[in-house]
C-alpha cells in the first residue's frame, strides 16, 4: 500500500589528465625579474602559473580546466557567454555545450555561493502547482533529468522523501494540485486525518482536514547539485571564470562584455542568468520587474536517537494555507522550517544574512501547532537567502528589447530551482533559434511592476 510506504581535488586532477603544475608555465628569466615594469609582469606571470592550479587567483578559472586562462589574457571569443552560475545559468551552459557550442560561464562569487538563490543546502522538487499544468509538466521532466544526471556522475544528490500537502478546510490549491496530477498521470494519494495520524503521528493536525502525498518527490541538495552541474560542464569543455561583469552599454548587437578584472569577452550571444542581480545589471529595465526578497530559514535539532524526524518517517511537507513548509532532518542538519511569504526587499551583495528574532518567533509558533515535540528544540543552523520575484511568479526568459543577442533568464520566484534542467533546455533552444515550445508567459511583456503572486 502506497499510504505508509515512505514512513517506515588534486588526485582528481591528476587522474583526469587535467593536472597542471607550475612547471607548465614559462618561468621569468633573471633579466625579466630585475627590469622594472617587465620584472613586475614576470613575477606576476610566475605567481599566476602556480595560483591558477591552486584556486587562489581572483578572476580565476575553475582549477579542473585543462588550460587555465591567466588574468593577463583579456580578449576571448565564444559562441555563448553565460553570466551567472546558479541553477539556471549552470544548466544553460551545460545544455549549450552539449549542443556543440563554445561556452564561457561567469559568476562573480562562484557556483553555489552563499549569496546566491541556488546556494542553500536543500530545495523541494514537487509536482503540485495547483491548476498550473505548465509547471507540473516541467517539474516532472526536470526530476527525470536531475535523476539521470546524478546517476551519470554517481552522486546521490536527490532524496526521495515524498512531499506531503497538508490541506485545510476550504483550501482549493491542494485540490487543484490533485486534479492536475491526475490529469498528467503523476502518482499521488489522498489521506484522511485518521490516515495522516497513523502514518505521521509526529505531525500536529490542528486545522488540517486532509492530506495528499507525492511519493516520488523530495529534496535536491541544492548547493552541491549546482556545483556538480558546473563541474561536469567544465569537464566537457565549458570555460568557467569567477569574475564580475559590467553592465553592457548602448543597444543593438552587443560586441563584448567587460569584467572587473579587465577581461574583454566576445560572444555571439550573451545570457544574463544572474538571479537577484538582474535588476542591478539592468536597473532601467528590471528594477521594478524583479524584486528580491529576504527569506529566513531555520534548522531545529531533534532529540538524540529520535528517528521520527528523519526520512522516511517524516516527509517534506507543504502547509499552503499557513504559508509554511519543512524538511525532515537530512544529513544531520536538523529539521528545516521556513515561512513561504515574500519578505522585505533584500540586496544580494550587501544584505546582512542574520535571521531576525521576529522570524524565529513566527516559526516557533508554527512548530507548536505542526511539530509540537520540537516546540523547544534548539536552533542548529540558520540561513538568509532570497527569492527573486517577478510580478506573478512566472519565469523571465526573453530577449533583451534593446540588444538583439542578449537574453534575460531569471525570476525563479522561490520555486524555480527544481526546473533548472528544463530551463537550460528551453534557453538553449531559444539561442538556437527554435520557436517550438515558446511559452508566452515567460516573456518580458508579461512582467508587471506591481506584485500579484499567482505561481507558488
Amino acid at each position: 500500500m502506497l499510504l505508509c510506504a515512505l514512513a517506515g581535488n588534486i588526485s582528481l586532477l591528476r587522474s583526469s589528465g587535467r593536472w597542471t603544475d607550475c612547471h607548465s608555465y614559462k618561468h621569468p628569466t633573471p633579466t625579466e625579474l630585475s627590469s622594472g615594469d617587465s620584472g613586475s609582469v614576470a613575477i606576476r606571470r610566475l605567481a599566476l602559473g602556480c595560483a591558477a592550479t591552486s584556486g587562489l587567483l581572483y578572476g580565476q578559472v575553475d582549477p579542473i580546466m585543462r588550460e587555465p586562462m591567466r588574468a593577463s589574457e583579456t580578449d576571448s571569443a565564444y559562441d555563448v557567454a553565460v553570466i551567472g552560475a546558479g541553477v539556471f545559468g549552470a544548466w544553460t551552459a551545460y545544455q549549450l555545450q552539449q549542443s556543440g557550442k563554445r561556452v564561457v560561464l561567469i559568476d562573480a562569487y562562484g557556483a553555489g555561493n552563499s549569496r546566491s538563490s541556488s546556494g542553500g543546502e536543500s530545495r523541494i522538487i514537487r509536482m503540485g502547482y495547483g491548476a498550473d499544468e505548465i509547471y507540473t509538466r516541467s517539474a516532472l521532466r526536470a526530476l527525470r533529468l536531475w535523476q539521470e544526471f546524478f546517476a551519470q556522475i554517481n552522486e546521490p544528490l536527490f532524496h526521495r522523501t515524498g512531499v506531503l500537502w497538508l490541506a485545510h478546510d476550504y483550501d482549493p490549491y491542494p485540490e487543484r494540485c490533485a486534479e492536475t496530477l491526475a490529469k498528467v498521470g503523476i502518482p499521488f494519494e489522498k489521506l484522511t486525518t485518521n490516515e495522516l495520524e497513523q502514518c505521521y503521528p509526529q505531525i500536529g493536525l490542528d486545522r488540517i482536514a486532509w492530506g495528499m502525498l507525492e511519493p516520488d518527490s523530495g529534496a535536491l541538495l541544492a548547493r552541491r547539485a549546482v556545483q556538480a552541474v558546473v563541474r561536469e560542464a567544465i569537464k566537457n569543455g565549458v570555460v568557467h571564470l569567477q569574475d564580475s561583469v559590467e553592465a553592457p552599454p548602448g543597444k543593438g548587437s552587443l560586441d563584448f562584455i567587460k569584467t572587473a578584472s579587465g577581461r574583454r569577452i566576445s560572444a555571439g550571444n550573451y545570457i544574463f542568468a544572474c538571479g537577484p542581480w538582474l535588476p542591478k545589471v539592468f536597473p532601467d529595465l528590471l528594477a521594478d520587474r524583479i524584486q528580491p526578497s529576504r527569506q529566513d530559514v531555520f534548522f531545529f535539532g531533534t532529540p538524540a536517537g529520535d528517528q521520527r524526524f528523519t526520512s522516511p518517517a517524516l516527509p517534506i511537507w507543504i502547509d499552503f494555507k499557513d504559508e509554511a513548509y519543512g524538511f525532515p532532518d537530512l544529513e544531520g542538519r536538523g529539521v528545516k522550517v521556513a515561512i513561504d511569504r515574500h519578505g522585505p526587499p533584500f540586496d544580494p551583495d550587501s544584505g546582512n544574512r542574520v535571521v531576525t528574532e521576529e522570524s524565529l518567533l513566527e516559526v516557533r509558533q508554527y512548530l507548536v501547532r505542526r511539530l509540537p515535540d520540537l516546540r523547544n528544540a534548539p536552533v542548529t543552523e540558520t540561513r538568509v537567502c532570497q527569492y527573486e520575484n517577478t510580478s506573478n511568479g512566472d519565469f523571465l526568459i526573453d530577449r533583451h528589447p534593446e540588444f538583439a543577442n542578449v537574453w534575460l533568464v531569471g525570476g525563479g520566484s522561490g520555486h524555480g530551482f527544481k526546473h533548472g534542467p528544463v530551463v537550460g533546455e528551453y534557453v538553449a533552444a531559444r539561442v538556437e533559434g527554435s520557436e517550438e515550445g515558446l511559452e508566452p508567459r515567460f516573456s518580458l511583456a508579461t512582467k508587471r511592476k506591481s506584485q500579484e503572486r499567482a505561481v507558488f
